[in-house]
């Protein structure tokens, strides 16, 4: 199984990005998928995920500015960021796991993305 991100960058406050995470090989017929970040000295945080069933849940810090999708035929997720903030900037991962209530394991991840937001 193989994830790779792309579509990070610099922006500036207030802008948009929309991250892509292309996943390949077998995964799970009932999955988890989301994004997490990570900023310098930071602990990895939950950005958002969605599961097989199209269930999706948001960190508080990003609810209503960011949006989970994906594209079943391409294999990919996404992350629509808008309305960005310096403290959005972050290293962001995608990850995979099996299908358990409110998707706390992740076995798969990306090699990263990153996401710089100037104030």
């Amino acid at each position: 199984v193989q994830l790779v991100e792309s579509g990070g960058g610099s922006v500036q406050a207030g802008g948009s990005l929309r991250l892509s995470c292309v996943v390949s090989g077998n995964t799970y017929r009932r999955y988890c998928m989301g994004w997490f970040r990570q900023a310098p000295g930071k602990e990895r945080d939950r950005v958002a995920v969605m599961d097989s069933n199209g269930v999706q849940s948001y960190a508080d810090s990003v609810q209503g500015r960011f949006t989970i999708a994906q594209d079943n035929a391409k294999s990919t997720l996404y992350l629509q960021m808008n309305s960005l903030k310096a403290e959005d900037t972050a290293m962001y991962y995608c990850a995979v796991g099996p299908f358990q209530s409110l998707c706390p394991v992740y076995d798969y991840w990306g090699q990263g993305t990153q996401v710089t937001v100037s104030s």
